[in-house]
């Protein structure tokens, strides 16, 4: 499958995501992404840079929240490999794989719950298939 067809049928295919997108986990390029939906370079740098937990990082997200496609999302929770950001009923979710980071926004109708275990579950898959 294309990584196309992961943003497209996994994630919004879903019904619990609006947009999406998978980068490099190294931050430096975009594999896939659904229309409309850009993840700034700095952006990407700066989300791999939280996801590797450094404390600088990781503290300034809470402090600051995260941007996402030119949003400002209020950061709830950060995990091992996890983010997970709100802005008023919308919210995103960003899960690292093994060499990818999954970005996905989910809308105002959409459980969050819904949303975080459809993006983990694409990410469970991707790192049990080698990414």
């Amino acid at each position: 499958m294309s990584w196309q067809a992961y943003v497209d049928s996994s994630l919004i295919g879903s019904g619990h995501l609006d947009q999406g997108a998978i980068i490099s986990a190294a931050g430096d390029s975009v594999w896939a992404t659904s229309a409309g939906f850009t993840v700034q370079p700095d952006e990407m740098k700066n989300l791999v840079a939280i996801l590797a937990t450094t404390k600088d990082a990781v503290d300034k997200a809470h402090a600051e929240g995260v941007h996402v496609a030119g949003q400002r999302y209020v950061v709830t929770r950060i995990e091992d490999r996890s983010i997970y950001g709100r802005f008023g009923k919308t919210g995103i979710v960003v899960v690292k794989t093994k060499q990818a980071v999954l970005v996905a926004h989910y809308g105002e109708n959409v459980q969050p719950g819904n949303a975080v275990q459809t993006v983990e579950a694409l990410a469970d898959y991707l790192i049990k298939v080698g990414y």
